[in-house]
């Protein structure tokens, strides 16, 4: 697998001019040659780690309940989507990036991590993917994380999808990818789930609340919310339910933290895997507040990325429980949103770099006792995007379970 991380000493990074000289630049894809279309298994890639045959390494992610810290599981998969990108877009034989391609990858966006199997018992991982869609100038990448039991049977544990776009290393504009040649029924079959994906982002983009107002059940169900858990005579939250209503302002957490240099990627920016795990850990630290007791990852519902993160910079990560539930399943289920910030020293403006989504649950006990409640319109919004994000993830799991 090709290395996210840089090797390069911080002091030599230093020492190395903002940009490279355009010079010193390769061409930039398609330039010169017609793009090559790559076989899909051409960009494969897997990572193994031996967690039940070294205890060593094991060590390293555990978690303080005995399991595996989930959060570090993403950080590799955000390294592996990477090093599939670069795999497809230079060769199957490739061993190391070239300084001077004239392009990189960048993480787009995540579309879904879904849970399909507990993390427990301890065994041996294997996290796997390759490119199943391409665009013009962008990438899809399914990837899978599975359990290796010493008997030789595979569980998969989870599935997720990873959006990378090709920049022109000169402009910074989009650099065209590498066709797909699709040789297999299975490529075929991979390619137009990479096709439906893709048209259900654009949906979801057009219908975005940040474009459009609530569809009419959804300012329905609003209302409805208003009515039952409404404000009181003092302002104060309606008293007339056997749950504890919380308003959604009040579930902010957040921490501010400098970016070190140890956690750059091969473009001299924040690695983005490592956003991940901040992002996760606050926000399962949330969760854990909200509900009041231990929860379980379910999904990641979705990852933006605006704008890479510089070394040196002040990171603000705030979180909010956004949307809160019981079901059949689950006693307890919390929406997590999660955005990080730049901060401007000099005028202690910031400037939006990421979005995360979450789901937590609880597996067991009564139901949930506390709701989240929106006090202002903009909480509404994103106690209905909540609302949508639970909606999708309950449909997942009932394909799962029919399959």
């Amino acid at each position: 697998m090709l290395p996210m991380r840089s090797k390069r000493l911080w002091s030599e990074a230093l020492a190395m001019p903002d940009a490279p000289d355009g010079k010193d630049l390769g061409p930039s894809p398609g330039a010169q040659d017609p793009l090559v279309p790559r076989r899909m298994h051409d960009s494969y890639c897997e990572i193994r780690l031996p967690f039940a045959s070294n205890p060593e390494l094991l060590e390293n992610y555990t978690n303080a309940s005995g399991g595996i810290r989930t959060g570090l599981l993403m950080e590799h998969l955000d390294s592996l989507a990477g090093s599939i990108a670069y795999k497809h877009m230079l060769g199957p034989d490739v061993s190391s990036l070239p300084k001077n391609a004239g392009f990189y990858m960048v993480t787009a966006s995540v579309d879904r991590l879904d849970m399909l199997a507990p993390l427990y018992p301890v065994r041996d991982m294997r996290l796997s993917g390759q490119v199943i869609h391409t665009g013009r100038s962008s990438l899809e990448i399914a990837v899978r994380m599975e359990g290796l039991e010493k008997d030789g049977k595979e569980e998969t544990i989870m599935l997720g999808r990873f959006c990378m776009v090709c920049r022109d290393a000169r402009t910074h504009g989009a650099a065209p990818v590498n066709p797909l040649s699709l040789e297999t029924p299975e490529d075929h079959i991979l390619y137009t789930i990479g096709e439906v994906h893709k048209q259900k982002r654009q949906s979801r983009a057009v219908r975005s609340l940040n474009r459009v107002p609530p569809t009419s059940s959804e300012a329905e169900a609003l209302h409805s919310l208003y009515l039952k858990y409404g404000l009181g005579e003092n302002g104060d939250l309606s008293p007339n339910s056997d749950k504890e209503h919380v308003w959604m302002g009040d579930t902010r957490l957040e921490k501010t933290l400098i970016m070190f240099p140890q956690e750059r990627n091969v473009h001299q920016k924040i690695f983005g895997g490592y956003l991940m795990r901040l992002a996760y850990e606050l926000g399962f630290a949330n969760s854990c507040l909200f509900t009041r007791d231990h929860v379980t990852f379910v999904s990641l519902d979705g990852i933006s990325f605006a704008r890479p993160v510089p070394i040196g910079s002040l990171l603000r990560l705030t979180s909010y429980i956004v949307h809160s539930a019981s079901s059949e399943n689950y006693p307890a289920l919390v929406h997590v949103w999660v955005h990080a910030d730049v901060v401007d020293l000099e005028t202690g403006t910031e400037q939006r770099t990421n979005d995360f989504r979450f789901t937590w649950c609880r597996e067991n006990g009564p139901p949930l006792k506390r709701m989240v409640v929106p006090k202002t319109y903009g909480e509404a919004m994103q106690w209905l995007e909540g609302r949508r994000a639970l909606e999708m993830g309950s449909e997942i799991r009932k394909l799962r379970r029919r399959s």
